[in-house]
Parts: structure tokens; sequence; C-alpha cells
């Protein structure tokens, strides 16, 4: 066991206790996105990490179908379980939408996924996409709960990062996007992931008006990891960015092995599982 895994907790309701724990406004929790079972290894036994997160653009990638539940909720239970299974560290997970039409079926989804060993998740407020329309507020209100109610039976005290995404779709919508992230807290959501924050004010705006941390998405292009820690933001994660640039490293490699040139001086690096 790698000296960064040693001290994790044993238990599912641990490790949902320490993550929530971890969403620290002004010291976030940064999570590098993984897809499967190596990538959660190798960034789990990397020095400073305190938690994983997964990404589900880059996990149904990795399953070779589309982004927005096109895999079957079996099939994301199936890579939440192999995840969670590769470190000791705590885990959340991405759940899109809750695989589900209503809240009953998020209830009883949750509750798959608990038993999976997550000890947190992501879940969205949009029908079709990001930039799509959302749910109505009550109904998108009671899916959290939903959620909250299925930790709570299990008895684990589930992280749970509702994002809206009402930023990314209708940029001026700044009441809305408030309104129902502290609707969402309300109904037991533990930080809000908002989408399309654009700048440092927007943030900085986020973190005054939301009841709960404040999750955000970074890219080149974004505040400094710094500068969002003096904003107030608890948590920065990077989705599907990290498949894209571990993709653009394989295929820079490819290139360069296929045109005869230098050795890749990581090719002659292996990994252990």
């Amino acid at each position: 066991m790698t000296a960064n895994t040693a001290s994790s907790p044993a238990t599912t309701a641990d490790k949902a206790a320490a993550l929530a724990a971890l969403h620290v406004p002004g010291d976030p929790l940064i999570v590098v996105n993984v897809w499967d079972a190596i990538t959660a290894r190798i960034v789990a036994r990397t020095p400073g990490v305190r938690a994983l997160a997964s990404a589900s653009h880059a996990v149904a990638f990795a399953h070779g179908v589309a982004d927005g539940e096109g895999m079957p909720v079996d099939m994301a239970l199936d890579a939440a379980r192999r995840i969670t299974g590769a470190t000791d560290l705590p885990v959340s997970i991405d759940f899109e939408r809750g695989y589900a039409p209503d809240a009953a079926g998020v209830r009883a989804n949750v509750a798959r996924l608990i038993e999976a060993g997550a000890a947190g998740l992501n879940m969205e407020d949009s029908l079709e996409g990001a930039t799509g329309p959302r749910r109505p507020l009550a109904e998108a209100a009671e899916r959290v709960a939903a959620a909250r109610a299925a930790a709570d039976e299990a008895g684990v005290p589930l992280s749970i990062n509702a994002r809206t995404d009402t930023l990314a779709g209708s940029p001026d919508a700044w009441d809305e996007a408030i309104d129902r992230a502290n609707a969402y807290v309300d109904a037991g959501a533990t930080s809000i992931f908002m989408l399309g924050l654009r700048d440092e004010t927007m943030i900085e705006n986020a973190v005054a008006a939301v009841r709960a941390p404040i999750s955000v998405i970074a890219m080149p292009g974004s505040p400094s990891l710094e500068r969002l820690a003096e904003l107030g933001v608890a948590r920065v994660s990077f989705g599907p960015m990290v498949l894209g640039l571990t993709l653009a490293h394989l295929g820079a490699a490819a290139a360069q092995l296929t045109a005869r040139g230098e050795y890749p001086a990581e090719l002659a690096t292996k990994y252990e599982l």
C-alpha cells in the first residue's frame, strides 16, 4: 500500500465523511479525473492526492459509447466498481443524471452506487447536455433529495456534488443558477458544481451566494489554481480534459514512433498494477 493510501478510511461511510471534509473553501480539493482502474491507481499513488473523481465523458469514451448516459446503468456501475476497487482513497463518481427517469429510480441507482464503493457523486440538472434545457427546479431538487435518501438509508454520509448547468446553457441566468444551487443544498447536496462561471467576479459571487462549498472545472484560460483558492473555491476538477491530455501524449508518441523518430523516454516506464 502506498504512502498516500495507508491512512485512508476503511469503510465507505468513513470515506464519504472524509471526502466531504476535503471540500474546504480557500483550500480546494484538486481532483485529477480518472476513468478506469489503471488511471485510478496511477493518480491515487501520486504524492499529494487525497481523493479521486471520475469523469463520465471519459468513462463513456473508454467504453466506446457516447457521453450523456450513453452507458446503461449496469455499465456505469461496473465502471464505478472498478475505479473504487483500485484504490483505498475516497472516490467521487460522476453519475450524470442518475440513469433513471424519476426520483425513485435515482434513489435505487444511488443505493447501488454506494454498494459499489462510491464515497460521493456528481449529479447534473440538465436534460440533454450542459447547454441544453434543464429539468424543472422542483424535479431536479427531488432527484438530489432521492440521492440523499439512499445515502441516509445506507448509513453513508455521501458527498453529493450537485451540478447546475444553468450558466452553461443560459449565461445571463444568474438568479436562476443561484436559486437552483441553494435548492440543491436544501435537498441534501454537500457542494455545488457550477458550470459556466466565466471569470473571477462570477466565481467570487457564487462563493458568496451559495450556501455550500463551490466546485469548478478548470482548464487553460481559467484563473490559476492558486487564484481559485484565493477566491474561496472548495473543489477543482478537470473533467474529460484529462483524457484529452492523455490521448494527446499517446498520439504524439505514435506519430514519433511511426516516423522512425527517437524513442520517447516514457516508453521505458513500466507501471505496476
